[in-house]
Protein backbone atom coordinates (compact mmCIF):
# COMPACT_ATOMS: atom_id res chain seq x y z
CA UNK A 1 0.00 0.00 0.00
CA UNK A 2 1.18 3.84 -1.03
CA UNK A 3 0.08 6.34 1.59
CA UNK A 4 0.44 9.63 1.46
CA UNK A 5 -0.10 12.25 4.19
CA UNK A 6 -2.98 13.44 5.53
CA UNK A 7 -4.67 16.74 4.34
CA UNK A 8 -4.03 20.00 7.08
CA UNK A 9 -6.38 22.80 7.59
CA UNK A 10 -5.24 26.01 5.35
CA UNK A 11 -2.75 24.13 3.56
CA UNK A 12 -4.16 23.94 0.31
CA UNK A 13 -0.90 23.44 -1.68
CA UNK A 14 -1.28 19.84 -0.34
CA UNK A 15 -4.02 18.78 -2.91
CA UNK A 16 -3.37 21.37 -5.82
CA UNK A 17 -2.73 21.73 -9.03
CA UNK A 18 -0.94 24.20 -9.82
CA UNK A 19 -0.04 26.17 -13.50
CA UNK A 20 3.39 27.59 -13.98
CA UNK A 21 3.59 30.76 -15.76
CA UNK A 22 5.84 32.07 -17.75
CA UNK A 23 4.86 35.59 -18.16
CA UNK A 24 7.13 36.83 -20.94
CA UNK A 25 5.54 34.00 -23.52
CA UNK A 26 1.80 33.92 -21.75
CA UNK A 27 -0.12 36.65 -22.86
CA UNK A 28 0.84 40.17 -24.04
CA UNK A 29 -1.59 42.72 -23.42
CA UNK A 30 0.66 45.36 -25.58
CA UNK A 31 3.61 44.25 -27.30
CA UNK A 32 5.90 41.13 -28.41
CA UNK A 33 6.39 40.50 -24.58
CA UNK A 34 3.88 39.18 -22.17
CA UNK A 35 2.88 40.96 -19.37
CA UNK A 36 0.79 41.00 -16.40
CA UNK A 37 -2.14 42.49 -17.79
CA UNK A 38 -1.75 39.58 -20.38
CA UNK A 39 -1.52 36.98 -17.77
CA UNK A 40 -4.98 39.25 -15.98
CA UNK A 41 -6.93 38.75 -19.16
CA UNK A 42 -6.63 35.15 -19.27
CA UNK A 43 -7.51 34.10 -15.68
CA UNK A 44 -11.13 33.05 -16.89
CA UNK A 45 -9.34 30.12 -19.12
CA UNK A 46 -7.37 29.09 -16.59
CA UNK A 47 -10.51 29.15 -13.64
CA UNK A 48 -11.63 27.38 -16.53
CA UNK A 49 -8.95 25.14 -17.01
CA UNK A 50 -9.82 23.53 -13.51
CA UNK A 51 -6.61 24.91 -11.80
CA UNK A 52 -5.82 26.24 -7.78
CA UNK A 53 -3.19 28.39 -8.13
CA UNK A 54 -0.53 29.70 -10.62
CA UNK A 55 2.96 30.40 -10.12
CA UNK A 56 4.19 33.07 -11.77
CA UNK A 57 7.72 33.27 -12.85
CA UNK A 58 10.07 36.50 -12.27
CA UNK A 59 8.91 40.00 -12.86
CA UNK A 60 11.31 41.93 -11.15
CA UNK A 61 13.31 44.68 -12.53
CA UNK A 62 16.03 43.16 -14.81
CA UNK A 63 18.51 43.57 -17.52
CA UNK A 64 17.30 40.25 -19.05
CA UNK A 65 20.28 38.62 -19.44
CA UNK A 66 19.01 35.19 -17.82
CA UNK A 67 14.84 36.06 -18.78
CA UNK A 68 14.22 37.88 -15.30
CA UNK A 69 16.35 35.21 -13.05
CA UNK A 70 18.76 37.90 -12.79
CA UNK A 71 17.40 40.16 -10.42
CA UNK A 72 17.94 44.09 -10.06
CA UNK A 73 15.18 45.36 -7.99
CA UNK A 74 13.30 42.86 -5.84
CA UNK A 75 10.43 45.08 -4.77
CA UNK A 76 9.94 46.72 -7.96
CA UNK A 77 7.78 45.00 -11.26
CA UNK A 78 9.50 45.50 -14.78
CA UNK A 79 8.00 47.96 -16.77
CA UNK A 80 8.31 45.63 -19.79
CA UNK A 81 5.92 43.49 -17.80
CA UNK A 82 4.11 46.20 -15.92
CA UNK A 83 3.40 48.02 -12.80
CA UNK A 84 3.34 47.30 -9.24
CA UNK A 85 0.12 48.21 -8.99
CA UNK A 86 -0.41 45.55 -12.00
CA UNK A 87 0.81 42.84 -9.83
CA UNK A 88 -1.61 43.56 -7.23
CA UNK A 89 -4.63 43.58 -9.48
CA UNK A 90 -3.73 40.81 -10.64
CA UNK A 91 -3.71 38.82 -7.08
CA UNK A 92 -6.99 40.46 -6.49
CA UNK A 93 -8.30 39.34 -9.91
CA UNK A 94 -7.01 35.84 -9.05
CA UNK A 95 -8.33 35.68 -5.62
CA UNK A 96 -11.76 36.89 -7.05
CA UNK A 97 -11.42 33.62 -9.09
CA UNK A 98 -10.57 31.30 -6.41
CA UNK A 99 -6.84 31.54 -7.87
CA UNK A 100 -4.12 31.51 -5.51
CA UNK A 101 -0.81 33.06 -6.69
CA UNK A 102 2.62 31.97 -5.92
CA UNK A 103 5.60 34.03 -7.07
CA UNK A 104 9.33 33.50 -7.99
CA UNK A 105 12.04 34.78 -5.68
CA UNK A 106 15.82 34.20 -6.93
CA UNK A 107 18.12 34.60 -3.81
CA UNK A 108 21.08 32.99 -4.58
CA UNK A 109 22.09 35.43 -7.10
CA UNK A 110 20.77 38.98 -7.99
CA UNK A 111 22.04 40.75 -11.06
CA UNK A 112 24.67 42.22 -11.62
CA UNK A 113 22.66 45.63 -12.32
CA UNK A 114 21.52 45.11 -8.60
CA UNK A 115 22.42 47.82 -6.32
CA UNK A 116 24.53 46.28 -3.93
CA UNK A 117 26.74 44.72 -6.79
CA UNK A 118 27.33 48.19 -8.36
CA UNK A 119 28.37 49.52 -4.77
CA UNK A 120 30.66 46.51 -4.64
CA UNK A 121 32.65 47.29 -7.75
CA UNK A 122 32.79 50.82 -6.75
CA UNK A 123 34.80 50.20 -3.56
CA UNK A 124 36.49 47.38 -3.41
CA UNK A 125 37.74 47.60 0.07
CA UNK A 126 34.01 48.15 1.18
CA UNK A 127 31.85 46.02 3.37
CA UNK A 128 29.46 45.87 0.24
CA UNK A 129 32.02 42.52 -1.23
CA UNK A 130 31.02 40.80 1.60
CA UNK A 131 27.72 40.75 0.67
CA UNK A 132 29.00 38.49 -2.64
CA UNK A 133 31.98 36.19 -3.16
CA UNK A 134 34.62 37.80 -3.96
CA UNK A 135 38.26 36.66 -3.80
CA UNK A 136 41.82 37.97 -4.19
CA UNK A 137 44.30 36.22 -6.52
CA UNK A 138 46.15 35.52 -9.73
CA UNK A 139 44.78 32.34 -9.84
CA UNK A 140 41.20 31.55 -10.27
CA UNK A 141 40.25 30.85 -6.54
CA UNK A 142 38.74 26.75 -7.53
CA UNK A 143 37.69 24.44 -9.80
CA UNK A 144 33.74 25.26 -9.70
CA UNK A 145 32.35 25.47 -12.93
CA UNK A 146 29.26 27.69 -14.39
CA UNK A 147 25.65 25.77 -14.55
CA UNK A 148 26.13 27.36 -18.28
CA UNK A 149 29.18 26.29 -19.31
CA UNK A 150 32.50 27.34 -18.57
CA UNK A 151 34.38 28.86 -15.18
CA UNK A 152 31.81 29.67 -11.95
CA UNK A 153 34.65 32.56 -11.08
CA UNK A 154 34.96 36.28 -13.24
CA UNK A 155 37.98 38.81 -12.49
CA UNK A 156 36.60 42.29 -12.21
CA UNK A 157 38.85 43.57 -14.55
CA UNK A 158 37.86 40.38 -17.48
CA UNK A 159 33.67 42.11 -17.54
CA UNK A 160 33.40 43.72 -20.54
CA UNK A 161 31.91 46.81 -19.01
CA UNK A 162 35.89 47.15 -17.09
CA UNK A 163 37.96 48.41 -19.95
CA UNK A 164 38.17 52.49 -19.37
CA UNK A 165 35.83 51.72 -16.08
CA UNK A 166 36.97 52.90 -12.93
CA UNK A 167 37.23 48.91 -11.98
CA UNK A 168 39.83 48.35 -14.89
CA UNK A 169 42.72 47.23 -12.53
CA UNK A 170 40.55 45.24 -10.10
CA UNK A 171 42.03 41.33 -9.96
CA UNK A 172 39.54 40.58 -7.62
CA UNK A 173 37.34 37.24 -8.79
CA UNK A 174 33.65 37.29 -8.14
CA UNK A 175 31.57 33.94 -7.79
CA UNK A 176 28.87 32.88 -10.55
CA UNK A 177 27.14 29.52 -10.14
CA UNK A 178 25.32 30.79 -13.68
CA UNK A 179 25.96 33.74 -15.52
CA UNK A 180 28.91 36.06 -14.82
CA UNK A 181 25.75 38.73 -15.02
CA UNK A 182 24.59 36.48 -11.96
CA UNK A 183 26.82 37.20 -9.36
CA UNK A 184 26.30 34.48 -6.14
CA UNK A 185 25.01 36.25 -2.62
CA UNK A 186 26.97 35.23 0.45
CA UNK A 187 24.55 33.92 2.69
CA UNK A 188 26.52 33.91 5.87
CA UNK A 189 26.06 37.57 5.88
CA UNK A 190 23.08 38.63 8.39
CA UNK A 191 22.34 41.78 6.06
CA UNK A 192 21.89 39.45 2.92
CA UNK A 193 19.35 37.58 5.53
CA UNK A 194 17.62 40.51 6.85
CA UNK A 195 16.86 42.02 3.26
CA UNK A 196 15.61 38.88 1.81
CA UNK A 197 13.08 38.45 4.83
CA UNK A 198 11.43 42.17 4.02
CA UNK A 199 11.56 41.28 0.54
CA UNK A 200 9.38 38.59 1.71
CA UNK A 201 7.20 40.80 3.73
CA UNK A 202 6.97 43.39 1.16
CA UNK A 203 4.91 41.05 -1.25
CA UNK A 204 2.86 39.08 1.21
CA UNK A 205 1.76 42.47 2.19
CA UNK A 206 0.49 42.87 -1.50
CA UNK A 207 -1.68 39.65 -1.60
CA UNK A 208 0.34 36.53 -2.73
CA UNK A 209 0.20 33.09 -1.45
CA UNK A 210 3.18 32.00 -1.66
CA UNK A 211 6.86 32.03 -2.99
CA UNK A 212 8.64 29.46 -4.98
CA UNK A 213 12.21 29.38 -4.44
CA UNK A 214 14.92 29.79 -7.22
CA UNK A 215 17.77 26.99 -6.91
CA UNK A 216 17.15 26.49 -3.58
CA UNK A 217 19.75 23.93 -2.92
CA UNK A 218 22.78 26.36 -3.44
CA UNK A 219 22.09 29.45 -1.44
CA UNK A 220 24.91 27.85 1.39
CA UNK A 221 28.30 27.56 -0.07
CA UNK A 222 31.08 25.54 2.23
CA UNK A 223 33.23 29.08 3.31
CA UNK A 224 37.03 27.27 2.69
CA UNK A 225 35.74 27.29 -1.17
CA UNK A 226 37.64 23.93 -1.96
CA UNK A 227 37.98 22.54 -5.45
CA UNK A 228 35.34 19.74 -6.36
CA UNK A 229 37.04 17.29 -8.65
CA UNK A 230 33.95 16.47 -10.43
CA UNK A 231 31.30 17.39 -13.10
CA UNK A 232 29.42 20.16 -12.25
CA UNK A 233 25.70 19.25 -11.90
CA UNK A 234 22.67 20.72 -9.81
CA UNK A 235 22.72 17.61 -8.02
CA UNK A 236 24.01 16.77 -4.51
CA UNK A 237 26.14 14.03 -5.81
CA UNK A 238 27.04 12.21 -8.43
CA UNK A 239 27.70 8.71 -7.54
CA UNK A 240 29.80 8.02 -4.78
CA UNK A 241 31.08 11.65 -5.61
CA UNK A 242 31.45 13.67 -1.98
CA UNK A 243 28.74 16.44 -1.19
CA UNK A 244 29.04 19.19 -3.35
CA UNK A 245 30.50 21.95 -1.43
CA UNK A 246 28.50 24.88 -3.23
CA UNK A 247 24.75 22.55 -3.00
CA UNK A 248 22.78 21.56 -0.68
CA UNK A 249 24.91 22.34 2.24
CA UNK A 250 22.93 21.94 5.75
CA UNK A 251 23.03 25.52 6.48
CA UNK A 252 20.19 25.81 3.80
CA UNK A 253 17.85 24.35 6.42
CA UNK A 254 18.57 27.38 8.70
CA UNK A 255 17.37 29.84 6.40
CA UNK A 256 14.20 28.14 5.53
CA UNK A 257 13.21 27.88 8.70
CA UNK A 258 13.57 31.56 9.53
CA UNK A 259 11.70 31.51 6.12
CA UNK A 260 8.54 29.81 7.69
CA UNK A 261 8.22 32.01 10.64
CA UNK A 262 7.60 34.76 8.21
CA UNK A 263 5.34 33.67 6.43
CA UNK A 264 3.59 31.66 9.59
CA UNK A 265 3.39 35.61 10.67
CA UNK A 266 0.94 36.23 7.50
CA UNK A 267 -0.88 32.48 8.76
CA UNK A 268 -0.95 29.17 7.94
CA UNK A 269 -2.13 29.31 4.57
CA UNK A 270 1.10 30.71 2.40
CA UNK A 271 3.43 28.37 1.31
CA UNK A 272 7.53 27.76 0.25
CA UNK A 273 8.06 25.95 -2.78
CA UNK A 274 11.78 24.20 -3.32
CA UNK A 275 13.27 24.14 -6.80
CA UNK A 276 15.94 21.67 -4.94
CA UNK A 277 17.89 19.78 -7.25
CA UNK A 278 19.57 17.08 -4.67
CA UNK A 279 20.85 13.83 -5.93
CA UNK A 280 18.80 11.36 -3.44
CA UNK A 281 14.38 11.92 -2.61
CA UNK A 282 15.47 11.95 1.60
CA UNK A 283 17.86 14.85 0.86
CA UNK A 284 14.89 16.62 -0.74
CA UNK A 285 12.39 15.11 1.99
CA UNK A 286 14.48 17.27 4.00
CA UNK A 287 13.52 20.63 2.30
CA UNK A 288 9.55 20.05 3.56
CA UNK A 289 10.16 19.29 7.34
CA UNK A 290 7.19 21.09 8.93
CA UNK A 291 8.75 23.89 9.82
CA UNK A 292 10.65 24.19 6.42
CA UNK A 293 9.24 24.22 2.83
CA UNK A 294 5.63 23.84 2.08
CA UNK A 295 6.49 21.37 -1.31
CA UNK A 296 9.41 20.75 -3.11
CA UNK A 297 9.53 19.80 -6.97
CA UNK A 298 10.09 16.58 -7.43
CA UNK A 299 12.77 16.28 -10.33
CA UNK A 300 13.20 12.64 -9.88
CA UNK A 301 9.65 12.63 -11.66
CA UNK A 302 10.72 14.75 -14.12
CA UNK A 303 13.65 13.16 -14.96
CA UNK A 304 12.30 9.44 -14.79
CA UNK A 305 12.82 7.52 -18.49
CA UNK A 306 8.79 6.33 -19.45
CA UNK A 307 8.72 2.62 -18.65
CA UNK A 308 7.28 0.94 -16.56
CA UNK A 309 9.68 -0.19 -13.79
CA UNK A 310 11.13 3.15 -14.02
CA UNK A 311 7.62 4.66 -13.21
CA UNK A 312 6.84 1.91 -10.03
CA UNK A 313 10.17 2.94 -8.46
CA UNK A 314 9.91 6.44 -8.61
CA UNK A 315 6.35 6.71 -7.69
CA UNK A 316 6.73 4.54 -4.72
CA UNK A 317 10.03 5.81 -3.89
CA UNK A 318 8.82 9.65 -3.60
CA UNK A 319 5.82 8.63 -1.70
CA UNK A 320 7.56 7.20 0.83
CA UNK A 321 10.18 9.58 0.86
CA UNK A 322 7.58 12.17 1.54
CA UNK A 323 5.30 10.93 4.34
CA UNK A 324 8.57 10.54 6.01
CA UNK A 325 8.35 13.96 6.97
CA UNK A 326 4.38 14.73 6.88
CA UNK A 327 4.94 16.90 3.25
CA UNK A 328 3.22 16.07 0.09
CA UNK A 329 4.38 14.72 -2.85
CA UNK A 330 4.91 17.67 -5.34
CA UNK A 331 4.13 15.80 -8.83
CA UNK A 332 6.20 17.78 -12.14
CA UNK A 333 6.57 16.83 -15.73
CA UNK A 334 7.73 20.18 -17.30
CA UNK A 335 8.67 23.80 -16.72
CA UNK A 336 10.50 26.57 -18.47
CA UNK A 337 13.87 24.90 -18.07
CA UNK A 338 13.80 21.19 -19.82
CA UNK A 339 12.15 20.31 -23.25
CA UNK A 340 8.17 20.21 -23.52
CA UNK A 341 7.35 17.03 -22.37
CA UNK A 342 5.79 15.94 -26.02
CA UNK A 343 9.15 15.66 -27.63
CA UNK A 344 11.18 14.76 -24.84
CA UNK A 345 8.96 11.67 -24.20
CA UNK A 346 9.24 10.89 -28.27
CA UNK A 347 13.07 10.55 -28.02
CA UNK A 348 15.06 7.59 -28.36
CA UNK A 349 16.40 7.93 -24.78
CA UNK A 350 13.74 9.52 -22.90
CA UNK A 351 13.91 11.77 -19.16
CA UNK A 352 15.38 14.75 -18.57
CA UNK A 353 16.81 15.29 -22.14
CA UNK A 354 19.19 17.46 -23.73
CA UNK A 355 19.50 21.64 -23.08
CA UNK A 356 17.23 21.96 -26.06
CA UNK A 357 16.89 20.60 -29.08
CA UNK A 358 17.80 21.84 -32.74
CA UNK A 359 16.70 20.73 -36.44
CA UNK A 360 19.98 19.01 -36.97
CA UNK A 361 19.80 16.92 -33.92
CA UNK A 362 17.92 13.48 -33.09
CA UNK A 363 14.64 14.35 -33.54
CA UNK A 364 11.27 12.59 -31.50
CA UNK A 365 9.19 10.43 -32.68
CA UNK A 366 5.95 13.15 -32.74
CA UNK A 367 2.78 10.82 -32.28
CA UNK A 368 4.68 8.75 -29.85
CA UNK A 369 5.57 11.97 -27.72
CA UNK A 370 2.55 13.19 -27.73
CA UNK A 371 0.58 9.46 -26.64
CA UNK A 372 3.15 9.77 -23.80
CA UNK A 373 2.82 13.10 -22.37
CA UNK A 374 -1.19 12.54 -22.32
CA UNK A 375 -0.59 9.44 -20.48
CA UNK A 376 1.74 10.63 -18.00
CA UNK A 377 -0.34 13.63 -17.32
CA UNK A 378 -3.34 11.48 -16.85
CA UNK A 379 -1.40 9.35 -14.37
CA UNK A 380 0.06 12.55 -13.21
CA UNK A 381 -3.38 13.82 -11.77
CA UNK A 382 -4.55 10.30 -10.33
CA UNK A 383 -0.93 10.50 -7.58
CA UNK A 384 -1.44 11.84 -4.52
CA UNK A 385 -0.54 15.09 -3.51
CA UNK A 386 0.29 18.40 -5.80
CA UNK A 387 1.16 18.43 -9.39
CA UNK A 388 2.04 21.37 -11.95
CA UNK A 389 1.58 22.46 -15.04
CA UNK A 390 3.74 23.81 -17.49
CA UNK A 391 1.51 26.83 -19.49
CA UNK A 392 0.77 25.03 -22.94
CA UNK A 393 1.50 21.47 -21.53
CA UNK A 394 -2.69 21.22 -21.50
CA UNK A 395 -2.31 21.93 -25.15
CA UNK A 396 -0.16 19.22 -26.06
CA UNK A 397 2.33 21.78 -27.63
CA UNK A 398 5.70 20.60 -28.90
CA UNK A 399 9.23 21.83 -28.31
CA UNK A 400 10.56 24.20 -30.88
CA UNK A 401 13.07 22.88 -32.85
CA UNK A 402 13.59 24.51 -36.04
CA UNK A 403 14.38 28.00 -34.05
CA UNK A 404 17.78 30.36 -35.78
CA UNK A 405 20.28 30.18 -33.72
CA UNK A 406 20.23 33.64 -34.28
CA UNK A 407 17.33 34.52 -31.97
CA UNK A 408 18.15 32.62 -28.87
CA UNK A 409 18.29 34.31 -25.83
CA UNK A 410 19.50 31.94 -23.51
CA UNK A 411 23.23 32.33 -21.81
CA UNK A 412 23.53 28.71 -21.91
CA UNK A 413 23.75 29.21 -25.55
CA UNK A 414 26.39 31.34 -25.56
CA UNK A 415 27.97 30.41 -22.61
CA UNK A 416 28.56 26.72 -24.02
CA UNK A 417 29.30 28.38 -27.60
CA UNK A 418 26.50 26.80 -29.32
CA UNK A 419 26.64 23.45 -27.81
CA UNK A 420 23.56 23.52 -26.37
CA UNK A 421 20.47 24.50 -27.72
CA UNK A 422 19.39 25.69 -24.32
CA UNK A 423 16.08 26.42 -22.93
CA UNK A 424 14.46 29.22 -26.01
CA UNK A 425 12.70 26.20 -27.48
CA UNK A 426 10.07 25.39 -24.71
CA UNK A 427 9.96 28.89 -23.70
CA UNK A 428 7.78 29.73 -26.92
CA UNK A 429 5.03 32.54 -26.79
CA UNK A 430 1.49 30.93 -26.36
CA UNK A 431 -0.90 30.26 -29.38
CA UNK A 432 -4.50 31.39 -28.54
CA UNK A 433 -6.12 32.48 -31.52
CA UNK A 434 -5.46 29.76 -34.44
CA UNK A 435 -6.32 32.36 -37.09
CA UNK A 436 -4.91 35.53 -35.55
CA UNK A 437 -1.30 37.20 -36.27
CA UNK A 438 1.44 35.73 -33.57
CA UNK A 439 -1.53 33.20 -33.07
CA UNK A 440 -3.36 35.86 -30.50
CA UNK A 441 -0.41 36.36 -28.09
CA UNK A 442 -0.65 40.41 -28.69
CA UNK A 443 -2.72 42.73 -30.30
CA UNK A 444 -0.63 43.20 -33.35
CA UNK A 445 0.39 39.80 -33.71
CA UNK A 446 4.24 40.35 -32.48
CA UNK A 447 5.96 37.52 -30.35
CA UNK A 448 9.20 37.91 -28.95
CA UNK A 449 10.34 34.47 -29.94
CA UNK A 450 8.60 33.09 -33.55
CA UNK A 451 6.14 30.06 -33.29
CA UNK A 452 6.22 26.91 -35.06
CA UNK A 453 3.47 26.81 -37.94
CA UNK A 454 2.09 23.44 -36.02
CA UNK A 455 1.10 25.71 -33.05
CA UNK A 456 -1.63 27.01 -35.52
CA UNK A 457 -3.72 23.74 -34.94
CA UNK A 458 -2.99 23.37 -31.55
CA UNK A 459 -4.41 27.32 -30.51
CA UNK A 460 -6.66 27.23 -27.30
CA UNK A 461 -9.57 28.53 -29.39
CA UNK A 462 -9.78 25.27 -31.71
CA UNK A 463 -8.84 22.94 -29.15
CA UNK A 464 -11.92 24.46 -26.72
CA UNK A 465 -14.36 23.59 -29.91
CA UNK A 466 -12.77 20.27 -29.81
CA UNK A 467 -14.13 17.31 -27.73
CA UNK A 468 -10.72 15.21 -28.76
CA UNK A 469 -8.36 18.01 -28.14
CA UNK A 470 -6.06 17.65 -25.52
CA UNK A 471 -7.57 20.96 -23.64
CA UNK A 472 -10.89 19.19 -23.36
CA UNK A 473 -9.03 16.24 -21.75
CA UNK A 474 -7.00 18.23 -19.13
CA UNK A 475 -10.36 20.11 -18.47
CA UNK A 476 -12.49 16.72 -17.94
CA UNK A 477 -9.03 15.66 -15.75
CA UNK A 478 -8.58 17.80 -13.46
CA UNK A 479 -12.45 17.83 -13.10
CA UNK A 480 -12.13 14.28 -12.03
CA UNK A 481 -9.46 15.10 -10.06
CA UNK A 482 -11.13 17.22 -7.71
CA UNK A 483 -14.75 15.51 -7.58
CA UNK A 484 -12.77 12.58 -6.66
CA UNK A 485 -10.22 13.76 -4.20
CA UNK A 486 -7.34 11.49 -6.18
CA UNK A 487 -5.00 13.95 -4.19
CA UNK A 488 -5.87 12.95 -0.69
CA UNK A 489 -6.46 9.09 -1.67
CA UNK A 490 -4.63 6.14 -0.55
CA UNK A 491 -3.10 4.80 -3.60
CA UNK A 492 -2.72 0.49 -3.85
CA UNK A 493 -0.83 -1.21 -6.39
CA UNK A 494 -2.61 -4.80 -6.06
CA UNK A 495 0.13 -6.31 -8.40
CA UNK A 496 2.79 -5.43 -10.71
CA UNK A 497 3.30 -6.66 -14.64
CA UNK A 498 4.29 -5.05 -17.84
CA UNK A 499 1.86 -1.76 -16.90
CA UNK A 500 1.17 0.20 -14.21
CA UNK A 501 -2.20 -0.80 -12.22
CA UNK A 502 -3.00 1.18 -9.26
CA UNK A 503 -6.30 1.96 -7.13
CA UNK A 504 -6.73 5.08 -5.85
CA UNK A 505 -9.45 4.55 -2.75
CA UNK A 506 -11.25 7.12 -0.73
CA UNK A 507 -14.06 6.62 1.92
CA UNK A 508 -17.92 7.47 0.54
CA UNK A 509 -16.44 6.59 -3.12
CA UNK A 510 -16.16 3.70 -5.63
CA UNK A 511 -12.48 2.53 -5.59
CA UNK A 512 -10.60 4.36 -9.05
CA UNK A 513 -8.58 1.95 -11.25
CA UNK A 514 -5.60 3.66 -12.66
CA UNK A 515 -3.88 2.05 -15.81
CA UNK A 516 -0.80 3.36 -17.91
CA UNK A 517 0.86 1.27 -20.08
CA UNK A 518 3.94 1.43 -22.33
CA UNK A 519 5.66 -0.68 -24.37
CA UNK A 520 2.11 -3.55 -24.30
CA UNK A 521 -1.24 -2.86 -24.94
CA UNK A 522 -3.93 -3.87 -21.43
CA UNK A 523 -6.61 -5.16 -21.26
CA UNK A 524 -9.90 -3.48 -19.96
CA UNK A 525 -12.33 -5.66 -17.57
CA UNK A 526 -15.52 -6.24 -18.91
CA UNK A 527 -18.03 -3.69 -17.18
CA UNK A 528 -15.50 -0.61 -16.74
CA UNK A 529 -16.88 2.60 -16.58
CA UNK A 530 -14.01 4.81 -17.92
CA UNK A 531 -13.95 8.33 -16.45
CA UNK A 532 -10.84 9.90 -17.89
CA UNK A 533 -9.12 8.40 -20.99
CA UNK A 534 -6.04 9.83 -22.38
CA UNK A 535 -6.92 9.01 -25.71
CA UNK A 536 -9.50 6.62 -27.26
CA UNK A 537 -10.08 3.55 -27.51
CA UNK A 538 -12.06 0.55 -27.03
CA UNK A 539 -11.88 -2.89 -25.29
CA UNK A 540 -7.67 -3.00 -25.38
CA UNK A 541 -5.92 -0.22 -23.57
CA UNK A 542 -3.05 0.78 -26.09
CA UNK A 543 0.44 1.15 -25.82
CA UNK A 544 1.33 4.56 -24.05
CA UNK A 545 -1.75 5.36 -22.72
CA UNK A 546 -3.48 5.82 -19.36
CA UNK A 547 -7.31 5.39 -18.33
CA UNK A 548 -8.99 6.10 -15.08
CA UNK A 549 -12.40 3.77 -14.62
CA UNK A 550 -14.70 2.12 -11.87
CA UNK A 551 -15.96 -1.39 -11.62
Amino acid sequence: MLLHAQSAPGQWWREAVIYQIYPRSFASSAGPIGDLRGIIGKLDYLKDLGVDAVWISPFYVSPQKDAGYDVADYRRVDPMFGTNDDAVALVRAAHERGLKVIVDMVPNHTSDQHAWFQAALRNPGGPERELYWFREGEEIPNDWGSIFGKAAWTRVCDRSDAPGSPWEHDKQWYLHLFDSSQPDLNWDNPAVRAEFRDILRFWLDRGVDGFRIDVAHGLVKDKALPNWNYEVAMVSGIGDAPRPPHWNQPGVHEIYREWRAVLDEYGPDRALVAEAWVDELTDLANYVRPDEMSQAFNFDFLCTPFDVDSYRAVIADSLAAMDSVGAPTTWVLSNHDVVRAASRMGLPVTGKGPNGIRSTDTQPDVELGFDRALAAHVLQAALPGSCYIYQGEELGLPEHMALDDSVREDPAFFRTEGAEAGRDGCRIPMPWQADAPGYGFSPSGATWLPQPKEYGKLAADAQAADPASPLTLFRTLLAERKRLGMARAELNEPEEGHHLHYISRLAGRDDVHVICTFDEPAELPAGAKILVQSRPFAGVIPPNAAVWYTL
